[in-house]
């Protein structure tokens, strides 16, 4: 197996942390960098993180996660946030690219027609693209942690409407997921049994 075949097998989904690991600013910026090479549609980045490792942000998210201890435990939680609205942005995602000639404007021009015909006037594709996103760059992200010898562990048990208004997310966005990240504490599940291939392919 190639060592990024070992990396996600590797992996689990860790519910206990230690709590006394610190992550400097530079790693979790680090995760993030890595992160950033996830795909987007378009290449929209309608995404971004938002890194809970002070004490006041830990006790207010674990109190819109239920409560759930990792929270306050692992070094930092991410929540996940996807933008709806990422394709409105695609004119200033590619500046540098047609300024640097690489991209004619023509091309950047028919591609934000494409994206203005994909997404404009469809909400419920708008969200899907934002949940997409950020999802991609939440997978990356776990996985580069465990590139680093870092648990992380994804949860959806939150308060969506309760994160948005106590983080600041705009109208556009959407929180999608937390991620605790961290040194691993004893006492986590060992890695669970998949479902056979054979259940989970077909070929047409």
């Amino acid at each position: 197996m190639s060592s990024l075949t070992t990396l996600i097998k590797a992996r689990v989904s860790a519910n206990n942390f230690d709590s006394a690991h610190v992550m400097s600013p530079s790693e979790i910026s680090d995760l993030i960098t890595v992160a950033g090479e996830a795909p987007t549609s378009f290449n929209q980045q309608n995404w971004r993180a938002i890194a809970v490792n002070s004490a006041e942000g830990k006790a207010k998210l674990m109190g819109l996660a239920y409560g759930q201890p990792k929270v306050g435990d692992a070094a930092v939680t991410f929540i996940m946030v996807g933008k709806s609205t990422g394709y409105k942005d695609l004119p200033q995602m590619f500046a540098s690219t047609v300024a640097a000639g690489t991209m004619p404007q023509e091309t950047l021009d028919g591609m934000v027609g494409m994206a203005e015909g994909v997404y404009g006037s469809n909400p419920a594709m708008q969200r899907d693209e934002a949940v997409r996103s950020a999802s991609f760059a939440g997978m990356t992200l776990m996985l580069a942690a465990q590139d680093k010898g870092l648990a992380s562990g994804p949860m959806i048990g939150f308060d969506p409407a309760g994160v948005a208004a106590a983080f600041g997310l705009t109208a556009d966005e959407v929180p999608v997921m937390l991620i605790s990240c961290g040194n691993a504490a004893p006492g986590n599940w060992p890695r669970k049994a998949r479902r056979p291939v054979a259940e989970v392919v077909s070929f047409a």
